[in-house]
């Protein structure tokens, strides 16, 4: 996945007060769309060092952190470790190198994990075939801002152009609202966040 490199350097010093209160965010908005699901197993995509992840945990039967950064697994076994945390494993892996075979998920979330990725569509598809039937995939990023220009990710996503994409792969009753604005939330711009459920 892009920018694993970039993530080995920082993994260590990840957690700021300002990513942490951002995670927050996320999770609460992510837990409006998680219903019933006690006997559910979800995987946190792009886990990072699991500060969306921790969380949710105790919403869920079981919880597979997943990421491309060694460095980010260890800091998340360190977390379930430290925290005695029973219902969790970990998985560093690549879904733009190879299909994850023999995995499946009642839910996927990924919070800001999305604008690294350079293939969408190949992702998104190998997702789909490890969601169960009836299973969600919640995506958390942040809309389009024009202001940003970088080739190291998408400058945001325009969610009526993602949600025709995620048809056609076969997902279905997509939905989708901004639910935070931030300053230089975003490579140091103003910027806002969505998040967008979708089902198989």
């Amino acid at each position: 996945m892009g920018n694993t490199d970039k993530f080995e350097m920082i993994a260590n010093t990840y957690d700021t007060s300002e990513r942490i209160q951002t995670a927050q965010a996320a999770s609460d908005a992510l837990r409006e769309y998680i219903v019933d699901a006690k006997s559910k197993k979800a995987i946190d995509f792009g886990c990072g060092t699991g500060l969306v992840g921790i969380n949710l945990i105790d919403d869920f039967d079981s919880m597979l952190f997943l990421d491309t950064s060694p460095k980010m697994i260890q800091q998340i076994e360190s977390k379930i470790s430290e925290l005695h945390i029973q219902n969790a494993d970990t998985l560093c892996f690549d879904m733009e190198k190879e299909d994850l075979t023999g995995v499946h998920a009642d839910y996927i979330f990924m919070a800001q994990v999305l604008l690294h990725i350079q293939d969408i569509e190949l992702v998104l598809s190998r997702l789909y075939h490890v969601l169960n039937d009836g299973g969600h995939l919640l995506i958390i990023d942040f809309n389009k801002n024009e202001n940003i220009v970088t080739d190291m990710v998408h400058n945001g996503f325009d969610r009526v152009k993602l949600t025709d994409m995620m048809k056609e792969i076969g997902y279905r009753h997509i939905q989708s609202k901004t639910f935070y604005n931030g300053t230089k939330l975003f490579m140091g711009q103003d910027a806002s966040m969505f998040i967008l459920d979708s089902q198989k």
